[in-house]
Order: C-alpha cells, then structure tokens, then sequence
C-alpha cells in the first residue's frame, strides 16, 4: 500500500482521473450509486483526499464511471459485424439478442444513469452525450435493417426504434421476462406480425 501512494504523484491529473474511473466501475456494478469514497479509494490504492483533488465531487466521479461503462462502441462494433449479406431475419435475430444482452447486463447501470445524469444532476453536457451515444445505438441497429429497406413497411430508423423499445420493455419493464427472451421471437413479432393471413389460414 505504502509504495503504491509512493506513485500517486507522479501520475498526471488525467492518469488519476482514469485510474479512479476504472476502480469505481466495478463497485457501481456491486454496490450502485450507494457507493462510498471510502470504497473507491481502497479500490484505487490511493487516501480518500485523492479523489477530491482531481474531482469536485463524488457525484462527479460517479458521474463519469458511468458514462465510462456504458459506452457505446464495443456494441456499435458488434452490430457492424453482423453479416449484411445474411438473410434479414438472421440479421435481426443477431441483432435484439446483442441489444437486449447489453440492455440485461447494464439494467441497473442504465437506471442509475437516468436517476442520476437525467433526473439529478442535470448537466447538459452528460446529457446530450447520454443522447448522442443512446442516437448511436439506434442508428447501428437501423443500418441492420437497411439492406432490406425496400422490403419493410417502415423505415429501417422506426424498425430499429421498435426493436429497441421492445428490449428495453423486456428489460425495465413490468411484464418483461429477461430470461426468458429470444431474439427469433422478436424477429418474428416485428417481421411477422402476430395476425394470420388469409393465405396461411387456407393453407
């Protein structure tokens, strides 16, 4: 411990910052927004005092982990790497399994995002990256749906919002059932409809 805090000042404000981001991630997963300075610090190695000399608060601290694990990009990735050549319900099927797999894995990260950034502390510039990073999502996921534009009778945007209003129903909401979800179901709620057609019925 002691040649740890030996270290702590050569290392830059950034470096600091990260280091105490990256320490506070896993104990928002443990114990939420609850979290005490305390706990960071003994993550980090470092006194309590160190915290505050590179954030204002804790709520800013808080604020920045969980912007940090949710972002974005390892999904957007993911979703770009979903074969565009497969047929569309392959690639729909592929695609509510990783939003909802994100959606499961983070629930309770999302839901102190909102309290916190949306409802409590009210900075614009969280929020509109918040935004920016919610509008990234939607957009990997209708470029899923683009190839086959003409063939829906939506736009691939609206095909992509409803894809992931039903997840995040699943997930947040109170008839959801997480553990019991299929992205083939869903394919086919969204390419099927649940109506039989005349020409099944004759069938």
């Amino acid at each position: 411990m002691e040649n740890r805090r030996r270290r702590v000042p050569a290392m830059a404000p950034e470096e600091r910052r990260a280091a105490l981001i990256e320490a506070t991630i896993p104990l928002l997963h443990e114990h939420g927004l609850e979290v005490s300075t305390r706990q960071i610090a003994s993550a980090a190695g470092v006194a309590e005092g160190t915290i505050f000399g590179v954030f204002e608060s804790k709520s800013q601290l808080v604020v920045c982990s969980v912007i940090k694990a949710l972002d974005p990009q390892p999904d957007l990735d993911a979703l770009a790497a979903i074969d565009r050549a497969a047929p569309l319900r392959e690639r729909v099927i592929a695609a509510a399994e990783l939003v909802h797999k994100r959606f499961l894995e983070r629930a309770h990260l999302m839901h102190a995002a909102r309290k916190l950034i949306m409802v409590g502390e009210q900075d614009p510039e969280t929020v509109a990256r918040m935004a920016a990073n919610r509008a990234k999502i939607g957009t990997a996921v209708a470029d899923v749906f683009a190839p086959d534009a003409a063939r829906l009778r939506v736009t691939p945007d609206r095909a992509a919002h409803l894809l992931l209003m039903f997840c995040g129903a699943n997930t947040f909401g109170p008839y959801g059932e997480p553990d019991s979800f299929s992205g083939a179901d869903l394919a086919s709620l969204l390419l099927d409809g649940i109506h039989i057609r005349e020409t099944e019925q004759a069938c």
